[in-house]
């Protein structure tokens, strides 16, 4: 069993004196006033991201946003999925399947290269449509919050 392994095990065992004890070791500060289980949870958390890494900065400032666009009661949209360069997307149309590679600054498709997806789906179906819808890589939904009455 490892230490962080060791470290975890104990915690459902211990006071809630513990708990707060080892919340202000873990994050250098007096722990708030929440519940033990909130407690063991927020410490579990910063233990294992001791050992495995924390959240890279910009997701930390992407959640931290969107939390607050949500206590004004704004709503969410989803970002597009990132597309990864060496990505390949594959669409059946009118009986022929398509494969795209996606690369560092743009698209291919049968040897040529486009900017964007959306001309790609126009060579293929010969009308304007939109790339991300034609290879299903669209947007979400918004995300709406609902006030409690």
């Amino acid at each position: 069993m490892s230490e962080l392994d060791r470290k975890l095990a104990q915690l459902p065992s211990m006071s809630p004196a513990q708990l707060r004890a080892l919340w202000r070791e873990c994050w250098r500060r007096p722990a708030p006033e929440i519940g033990t289980d909130l407690l063991r949870r927020g410490i579990a958390w910063k233990l294992q991201s001791r050992v495995h890494g924390d959240l890279p900065n910009g997701i930390g400032r992407t959640i931290d946003s969107s939390a607050e666009r949500l206590r004004r009661g704004e709503e969410l949209t989803g970002r597009s999925p990132s597309l990864r360069a060496g990505s390949r997307l594959v669409r059946e149309w009118r009986g022929k399947t398509h494969q795209v590679i996606v690369l560092d600054d743009g698209f291919e498709h049968e040897g040529r290269r486009y900017s964007s997806l959306t001309q790609i789906a126009s060579a293929i179906t010969g009308v304007r449509w939109s790339g991300p819808v034609f290879f299903g890589v669209k947007k979400r939904a918004p995300v709406r919050r609902h006030r409690a009455q």
